[in-house]
């Protein structure tokens, strides 16, 4: 593929204008000026048109994808009154639609990269997503609680044995790969923690949990342990840089010690958070950890990125910013970066996703500049945060496969599948 006289935002986060891209075996082959064509490339025109690394969701719910509209303004715990019973419920029927939607949703809004935090049926989610050609990692919900519902209810062998399963059907297979996960550390036991960690650190994969999102979550680690819930894990040997902590919102000081000495990854996801707590992102930053966004699914807002980049940097600048006068705390090239950079790290594949640059994965997606909310811009950098939204983006290209052209996705029926969520919405569907 050769995409023609286009605009790119380049690996040092810069616009630059009139270039080439060609893409060969999955991966950037050359960025530069009027390359010439070769024999079977397919062309795309990319004037009027910005070229980008694709968008990483590093902590999404594929389970949850039914559950839009049903969460917003609900009374506390949504955990054990709304989602909870919810994913107890499903099935493979429902799975597969949620898959569908939520593969569509990232397509149509310029994510090529995700990492699901869990959930069941996970192999029939599998199939859609390597149907659609989207890139990610996906887990099995992991818990061992006592008085779950018995269709989910689980002990720490099975539990642990469930995901060996799913990694074997499933890992390397298209642009997939599978992640061991705690669902969250208060419904798991020491005996699954320590099992599931050492299974990654065994399949050379990532582990990843929910971690302090919740006041009662840290509370329950201080009067049981009298630890905090970082401090419970690095007391275990259980951190690493195979680790992935989820929202990450709740933290002290020694625990972003050891977030820092274990090389941890984390990621926070805005709306979702904005319930909980303001994350302490420039302090992480400045510590050098790793830091990427995800959505936290559907059930939290939807799976734009571009609507999290926005309400990310509102909620910084308000709680750190504003009482230090500092307008720039969380500049909008650091935003991209924590997007691009830290999704990459999530995915673990620092340095081949997440950057536009010779050699790198070919997860590209276009945006269409040519609209009156685009232009004229005299930063393009600040208006990809402040101004693009999901439907601006065109062209979608994971691994070299040409995912969506002009709006019109290619790899799924997207009349089909909205026809079947309408049908759902409905209660026709007889689920």
């Amino acid at each position: 593929m050769l995409i023609k006289n286009t605009m790119i935002l380049d690996e040092n986060l810069n616009i630059q204008e009139k270039k080439d891209i060609r893409i060969r075996d999955g991966k950037i082959a050359k960025i530069g000026e009027q390359l010439s064509f070769e024999e079977k490339e397919e062309v795309l025109e990319g004037k009027g048109f910005l070229f980008m690394p694709g968008l990483i969701d590093s902590h999404m719910h594929t389970g949850q994808q039914l559950l839009r509209g049903k969460v917003l303004d609900e009374m506390p715990m949504i955990w054990t009154r709304v989602m909870l019973p919810f994913e107890s419920t499903l099935t493979e029927e429902k799975m597969r639609l949620s898959a569908k939607v939520a593969a569509l949703e990232m397509i149509k809004s310029g994510t090529t990269g995700f990492v699901d935090a869990g959930s069941y049926f996970m192999e029939t989610a599998a199939e859609v997503y390597e149907k659609s050609g989207l890139r990610g990692a996906l887990s099995y919900s992991t818990m061992d609680q006592k008085g779950l519902p018995k269709s989910i209810e689980d002990n720490a062998d099975s539990a642990v044995k469930k995901t060996d399963e799913l990694y074997e059907s499933v890992h390397g297979r298209g642009n997939l790969k599978v992640y061991y996960s705690l669902r969250s550390l208060i419904s798991c036991s020491e005996e699954l923690m320590e099992k599931a960690a050492m299974r990654a650190l065994e399949k050379e994969t990532m582990l990843q949990a929910h971690m302090n999102e919740y006041p009662g979550e840290i509370n329950y680690f201080l009067e049981h342990y009298k630890m905090r819930p970082y401090e419970f894990l690095e007391s275990r040997k259980l951190l690493g840089e195979n680790f992935l902590g989820a929202h990450s919102l709740l933290l002290s000081e020694d625990e972003m010690e050891i977030l820092k000495e274990r090389k941890v990854k984390i990621c926070h996801c805005p709306f979702s958070n904005c319930g909980k707590a303001a994350p302490k992102t420039p302090q992480l930053l400045k510590k050098g950890i790793s830091v990427g966004l995800g959505t936290d699914g559907t059930a939290h807002g939807g799976m734009s990125l571009w609507n999290e980049m926005k309400i990310f940097r509102s909620i910084v600048n308000l709680v750190q910013g504003v009482p230090l006068a500092e307008p720039k705390i969380m500049p909008a090239g650091q935003i991209l970066k924590i997007v691009l950079e830290g999704g990459a790290k999530a995915l673990n594949e620092e340095g081949s996703l997440g950057v536009l640059k010779e050699g790198a994965k070919a997860d590209i997606i276009g945006i269409r500049l040519m609209q009156p909310h685009l232009l004229p811009s005299g930063n393009l950098v600040n208006t990809l945060v402040e101004s693009v939204n999901a439907g601006d983006v065109s062209h979608m290209i994971v691994g070299g496969e040409l995912l969506m052209k002009d709006r019109r996705v290619l790899t799924m029926d997207e009349e089909e599948i909205l026809f079947e969520a309408a049908k759902y919405q409905k209660g026709e569907l007889g689920w």
